[in-house]
């Protein structure tokens, strides 16, 4: 098994800020980890850090409003996007909670035929959250023609989590590092082996 550490979204233990994302991957895995699951930690735990997040992001400019409801939108498209990536390491088939499909069906989008292949953009709504929330969510379509998609993961180890992109040739990764959560795994599991009778 290829356990290679990638490029993008390599571990969350270290001081170094994130890079700002630079395309759809990088993007959708930015906001997946606006919860970091072992911590606790959440950058978008109120409307304003919401607000904030985006602004940070270019996605709504500074001052943009946003409300509890663009909030609630937030949190179900961030873990139903945690809830995809996690399917990506077994069956094409998996269910998606339909919180998901609720945040996807609330955001303003549209498909549109120009360019040289059909693309889903946001509909004109600046300056508000949703309007930010739109254009991550187009980012799916666009991971998906980048070939990205289906190399979004997220951590297996039930405390961490975290979203990364799988880089290995043969797209078998299931950490976002092999130096912490991979080796705490194989520690955990040589240590119930141990402790197996016989």
């Amino acid at each position: 098994m290829d356990e290679q550490e990638g490029e993008m979204g390599g571990t969350h233990t270290g001081d170094d800020p994130a890079p700002p994302p630079t395309g759809p991957a990088e993007l959708l895995i930015d906001f997946v980890n606006t919860l970091d699951v072992e911590s606790a930690e959440d950058e978008i735990a109120t409307p304003a850090g919401l607000a904030g997040w985006l602004a940070g992001r270019g996605l709504a400019p500074a001052g943009a409003p946003s409300g509890e409801a663009d909030l609630g939108t937030a949190v179900a498209l961030r873990e139903g996007l945690r809830e995809a990536m996690a399917a990506h390491h077994g069956p094409h088939d998996a269910e998606l909670p339909d919180d998901l499909e609720d945040a996807l069906a609330a955001l303003p989008l549209r498909v549109v035929l120009t360019g040289p292949r059909p693309a889903l953009v946001p509909l004109d709504a600046p300056g508000t959250a949703a309007g930010g929330l739109a254009r991550i969510a187009a980012s799916i379509m666009d991971s998906v023609a980048a070939g990205t998609w289906p190399r979004l993961k997220t951590c297996q180890v039930d405390d961490c989590r975290w979203a990364f992109l799988d880089t290995s040739k043969n797209r078998s990764r299931t950490w976002c590092s092999m130096k912490v959560c991979g080796n705490r795994a194989k520690t955990r599991a040589y240590r119930a082996r141990r402790r197996a009778p016989g």
